[in-house]
């Protein structure tokens, strides 16, 4: 459809504004709203934003590079149906006229690209965790009848937030994202809705447009939504497992085989796409797992929340969720990121570690097919097993050390992103807290 049509399009569905929206560095949906008249607008030149006045641009605040311009992708224009007259549509960031290469999605779109060189488009099922909490007396929390001590797939807590769940499901259905699985999680408060896969782009898009029904639609119901990663010390974190599988141009899956020596169902391929993924994991926790609040998650240590199913270990295994890597039906469910990561980036960084296992045909190990945490210090030792960065600071000195990721990404992007969360660990790490408090203050 042209512009016009588009146009024509969305005001017969009673569309009056547009929410020109991009995604910052942190993952957060931005944008402005614009009048359904001025649609062409959006799409050249773009809307316009005050470059500085973004996290992570690092563009100056005079001259034609201070101008961020975030040009309208039309396939993304949808109405959304949880805000009646209100349609979304998804920005592509440019800089003084050319692609911004600082911006989260056009680094994906690069990433992509270099994909579709080999014929291949990678798929992605993006399964998205989180708490839907209520004030209290004490500060936001379950719901008051939520109290399992063990609430995984608890049908009456889920069952009480079905306004919620409904409207959400109803809204993401319109949408086409095709949600098919509910449930209640491992902590009080906490769910997972799983809707269809799509290609990388597409899956980026989608769950951008997830959030955005889900607080949107949390808020209405006086609830609040949060997919911060670990919100409670003794309850599991919220996860954003990828299920990720490559097809060729006819749509064939590139990563299944029938013959397989270590009996996953794998080909050469899907092992050196993996092996990437193994080798370049410290440097990907910086983009998966991109919060301070992350590691919380990700700790090797004895939880104080019981059982953990957060891969602190890197490996692979047949179905083994104690690992990063986990292989199930023929693809390879990529478990480090949490639900706070960017998804451009987190999907970007991905393709770039699998191309180059692809492309210098890196061997995976062999799986590892028992409970890690079981395991002692010498047996992980013995296997090889490595742990993944264990505080932000580290992630990030691993993503600076990492330069065919840099490559891949961009020197630019890296650049910012470590001076951001190298900023934001040294102002945590600055901060006391109140257990340093209480611990020390009457010792010394």
């Amino acid at each position: 459809m042209s512009t016009a049509e588009k146009q024509e399009e969305m005001a017969a569905q009673g569309v009056k504004y547009i929410f020109a929206q991009f995604t910052d560095i942190h993952g957060a949906a931005k944008g402005k709203l614009i009048p359904i008249a001025h649609l062409e607008d959006i799409v050249y030149p773009g809307a316009g934003f005050s470059g500085p006045s973004i996290w992570g641009t690092g563009l100056p605040r005079t001259g034609p590079r201070s101008e961020y311009y975030g040009r309208a992708d039309l396939a993304t224009l949808q109405a959304m149906p949880w805000l009646p007259g209100y349609a979304r549509v998804v920005l592509d960031g440019h800089v003084a006229g050319q692609p911004f290469d600082v911006c989260p999605r056009q680094i994906l779109r690069k990433q992509v690209a270099r994909l579709a060189k080999h014929g291949w488009t990678l798929n992605a099922g993006l399964e998205p965790e989180f708490f839907l909490l209520q004030k209290g007396q004490d500060g936001h929390d379950a719901e008051p009848a939520d109290t399992l001590e063990k609430p995984s797939y608890d049908t009456k807590s889920l069952l009480r937030r079905r306004s919620f769940l409904d409207k959400l499901t109803t809204s993401l259905d319109r949408c086409g994202l095709g949600v098919f699985q509910i449930d209640h999680e491992d902590a009080t408060g906490q769910f997972e809705v799983n809707y269809k896969y799509a290609d990388a782009l597409k899956a980026a898009d989608n769950f951008m447009l997830f959030k955005m029904a889900a607080h949107h639609i949390a808020e209405e119901e006086g609830m609040l939504f949060s997919m911060m990663p670990k919100p409670f010390a003794d309850r599991p974190g919220s996860g954003l497992h990828f299920h990720l599988s490559l097809a060729d141009r006819d749509g064939n899956p590139v990563f299944a085989a029938d013959q397989d020596r270590r009996e996953l169902g794998l080909s050469p391929l899907a092992y050196h796409f993996m092996a990437g993924l193994l080798r370049h994991a410290p440097a990907l926790t910086a983009l998966c797992a991109p919060a301070v609040n992350s590691y919380k998650r990700l700790m090797c240590g004895q939880s104080l929340s019981g059982t953990s199913w957060a891969p602190a270990f890197i490996g692979y295994g047949n179905n083994n969720r104690t690992t990063v890597a986990r292989v199930v039906y023929r693809r390879i469910e990529w478990r480090l990121p949490d639900s706070s990561a960017n998804p451009y980036l987190a999907l970007a960084g991905v393709i770039a570690a699998g191309l180059d296992g692809i492309e210098s045909a890196l061997e995976a190990a062999e799986p590892v097919d028992l409970d890690v945490y079981e395991m002692s210090d010498a047996q992980r030792a013995e296997l090889g097993l490595q742990v993944l960065p264990q505080n932000l600071g580290e992630a990030v000195a691993a993503l600076r050390a990492d330069s065919v990721l840099a490559a891949a990404l961009g020197t630019d992007f890296v650049k910012e992103f470590a001076a951001l969360k190298s900023a934001e660990w040294i102002e945590y790490s600055q901060h006391v807290s109140a257990w340093e408090t209480a611990r020390y203050l009457e010792r010394f």
